[in-house]
């Protein structure tokens, strides 16, 4: 049975920065499902209508993983309760193979952050308050936090060896 690593937090905290980077790490046969590409990208929609089109192809490629990798890597702001239906999702496929991280940091941290990103022009500090949501932990699945303290490397690490054992 495949493994879901679950990489949550607010705009700017390094979730896409260590997605990418545990997909290399774990190798051939990880995918990376990108909130971000899926409700921008590829559906091209936003607010609650990103929602609402996001969580059944989101669900969609939960299972995808599932069944075609050894690893998944879920990624993305995600907010608990819009997106329970999701997280229900990954309980059923994935059970005991979870693996949750919540990236919990300062909201001048993720500013920090968010201003050595390569879309730093994307969108600023106005739009990361209306985004900001205050340690929006999910209820049903453990998450490890991880702060300001974690380096990039250090959180990449960790992740590796908790789900490699």
């Amino acid at each position: 049975m495949g493994k879901l690593v679950i990489l949550r937090g607010n705009s700017g905290s390094g979730k896409t920065s260590a997605a990418k980077l545990l997909q290399k790490k774990f190798g051939p046969n990880t995918m990376r499902i990108s909130h971000d590409m899926i409700r921008m990208e590829i559906l091209h929609t936003w607010s609650k209508e990103g929602i609402e089109k996001s969580e059944p192809l989101m669900i969609e490629l939960l299972k995808y993983g599932r069944a075609h990798s050894e690893i998944t890597v879920l990624e993305g702001i995600l907010p608990a309760e819009p997106y329970h239906r999701l997280f229900a999702a990954a309980k059923e496929e994935f059970g005991e193979n979870i693996f949750a991280y919540y990236y919990d940091l300062s909201f001048e941290e993720t500013l920090r952050r968010h201003s050595t990103k390569p879309n730093r022009e994307d969108f600023g500090e106005e739009d990361m308050r209306r985004w900001w949501l205050e340690k929006d932990f999910l209820p049903d699945i453990k998450e490890t936090v991880l702060t300001a303290e974690w380096s990039l490397e250090d959180a990449v690490e960790k992740i590796f060896r908790d789900v490699t054992g």
